[in-house]
């Protein structure tokens, strides 16, 4: 399959997925949104694939719109079509089986910083920085940010960070439980490699039905919470992996899940 906007590659279990469209600073477009909803269809009916990785090619993660792509010949229907891209692409990156960590190498503001948030895990570069402008320049967010984010950052914190739409680097991101670690520039993205290799080795039932209830906890009453760990640790008990982990603490060796 051939992108035009964006790299996809498998390796080691990490489908990793980059915005390639670095003269814009990977700004996003009707065409980025179909494709990297298409590469995460693809990751997700993939077997070996453990964990998607996403960034940005060159020296930004992703600034946002395409201002100037977007300025004339659209019409209100293409615009709809456009904004609901981004819904989808978050939602997707929310809801995806499989767990998902963003590299932000740069730049992540607007829609690139909603997508960024709607990844499981979010590295930052030490000289990246976040942000969300968008009233700032009269218009709204998107991507689910307003559901996501005061979960993140609690409600005060997110009403500063959408109502000022200043960026903030790593440390500040992490601080604030916005982001989960800092990186050095040099090495950023093989140490994010790293980091998802990581998340790669773990049992894919068991890291798939974690991913859903958490997202799905503040939804839900602490009864129906039991419930459904319940229901999950008697489903993991009958997979392959399950036994795989038994026998693996028992031999003091790492475990080898297969995803069965």
């Amino acid at each position: 399959m051939s992108y035009e906007t964006i790299l996809y590659d498998m390796t080691d279990g990490i489908a990793e997925i980059r915005l390639n469209r670095p003269q814009r600073l990977n700004a996003v477009t009707q065409q980025l949104y179909d494709e990297l909803n298409a590469a995460l269809s693809r990751a997700e009916a993939d077997r070996d694939a453990r964990v998607v990785l996403v960034t940005g090619e060159g020296r930004a993660f992703c600034v946002g719109a395409d201002l100037k792509a977007h300025k004339t010949g659209r019409t209100a229907f293409d615009r709809r079509q456009y904004l609901k891209g981004e819904q989808d692409v978050c939602r997707r990156l929310l809801e995806l089986q499989k767990p998902v960590v963003a590299a932000v190498n740069g730049y992540a503001l607007g829609a690139g910083a909603e997508v960024a948030l709607a990844a499981d895990f979010m590295l930052m570069a030490e000289s990246a920085q976040i942000g969300l402008p968008e009233i700032s320049i009269g218009n709204f967010l998107g991507g689910g940010v307003t559901w996501l984010l005061p979960r993140l950052v609690g409600l005060a914190k997110a009403r500063e960070l959408v109502f000022l739409g200043e960026r903030i680097k790593g440390e500040e991101a992490v601080r604030i439980g916005l982001a989960n670690r800092v990186l050095p520039d040099e090495g950023f993205l093989d140490a994010a490699r790293a980091f998802a290799l990581k998340v790669a080795g773990k049992a894919p039932f068991s890291m798939q039905l974690a991913k859903e209830q958490l997202n799905k906890s503040a939804e839900r009453t602490l009864e129906a919470c039991l419930i459904a760990e319940l229901e999950g640790m008697m489903f993991v008990g009958t997979t392959r992996d399950w036994q795989e982990g038994v026998d693996a603490f028992a031999e003091k060796r790492a475990p080898v899940f297969r995803g069965e």
